[in-house]
């Protein structure tokens, strides 16, 4: 482990010289790159710093140790000495789980897809409890949050809504939010007071960078019409909607909220980038034969991951069999408690295949 460590402070100190020179500066989009894998390595070489200092404190108090006949100073010495062990057993797990191999979109931000599944208008409306619960999860972690593309039911549920969440922590909280999510209450129209169940798919996608993925304008075929829905008068009365449809893989992106055509476009692009690179992630993968089966879930939009039970205040996650009844809460946005458990199982699960 000390080697892996010694290499990445080399590499450290490669990096911080090297954002210093005034060309890799002007080179914006050199310079980013640069300074997301120095965040991602200052933690380590942080811990590791500390980890030297303990075992050098300790190896002073040891010595110190045999060599004190006073009972008092001895004892001191003691206690100096079993904490120290006891930091130093800390710091070990706590640099072991840092060096575990790292998720290829770790830092990046997402932009998050949430659609109403099986389950009607019902279905829309816990689509907009959802997205209020992110939204507030967002809010309580101070990250920033912009709408992307929606398409509203005009009694309160959306059909689709897609927006953007930027912070160097987004992905890596929320990455696990993908997969198929279903409630199960009692509608407010329903007269009988019987409990439905409806579903909601959830897609988090790491926003990839401009030139992350390259595509083709050629690949494109780019269309204008007007909005419909909910807007102002510019934007129902204007060719601003845009549809993009990416001629080799059949994705097709929509924007019409903005009230300029270029803006929209420019959404619907940064839309299809991390759908994209969502495909070339995971075509690798297949490739490689590593789907992360030992991560939680395959991030699969497709796999029912977790149900919402009003009635008795429940929550289950079903990847790891946690269930929590404190849904009122969860729903304001206090996702923590289940985030932190599936981050500490995925983090368990590497932990039994690790050779460092």
């Amino acid at each position: 482990m000390e080697d892996k460590l010694n290499k990445i402070a080399e590499r450290f100190r490669e990096l911080e010289l090297e954002m210093s020179k005034p060309e890799v500066i002007a080179d914006q989009s050199r310079f980013r790159v640069l300074t997301r894998e120095r965040s991602q390595l200052a933690p380590i070489i942080s811990a590791y710093e500390d980890y030297k200092r303990f075992r050098q404190e300790l190896a002073e108090s040891e010595s110190l140790l045999t060599q004190e006949k006073d009972p008092e100073m001895r004892e001191m010495l003691q206690a100096e000495v079993a904490d120290l062990r006891h930091k130093i057993e800390d710091l070990d797990r706590k640099l072991l789980i840092m060096l575990l191999p790292k998720d290829p979109n770790s830092g990046k931000d997402v932009i998050m897809e949430i659609r109403a599944g099986t389950g009607g208008e019902e279905a829309a409306l816990f689509a907009a409890d959802l997205f209020r619960m992110y939204s507030r999860y967002a809010d309580l972690k101070g990250w920033k949050m912009e709408y992307l593309s929606v398409s509203d039911t005009g009694l309160g549920g959306y059909k689709e809504i897609i927006v953007s969440i930027r912070s160097p922590e987004a992905y890596d909280h929320l990455k696990y939010e993908s997969g198929g999510h279903r409630v199960q209450r009692v509608p407010t129209t329903e007269a009988g007071g019987r409990i439905h169940t409806s579903a909601v798919t959830v897609a988090v996608l790491a926003e990839a960078e401009e030139d992350e993925i390259d595509i083709n304008p050629d690949d494109l075929r780019i269309d204008v019409y007007r909005s419909s829905g909910h807007g102002g008068q510019s934007v129902n009365t204007t060719d601003s909607a845009v549809r993009i449809t990416h001629l080799p893989t059949g994705m097709v992106v929509t924007c019409q909220d903005e009230k300029s055509q270029l803006k929209n476009k420019t959404k619907a692009l940064r839309v299809l980038r991390a759908r994209l690179l969502e495909k070339a992630n995971k075509e690798r993968a297949e490739r490689e034969a590593a789907l992360r089966k030992s991560q939680v879930g395959s991030g699969d939009r497709s796999e029912r991951i977790r149900t919402y039970n009003y009635p008795q205040s429940r929550l289950t996650d079903h990847r790891i069999g946690l269930t929590l009844y404190s849904l009122e809460k969860i729903l304001e946005g206090e996702l923590d408690p289940v985030i932190e458990a599936l981050k500490k199982n995925e983090i368990e699960q590497e932990l039994k295949k690790v050779d460092i």
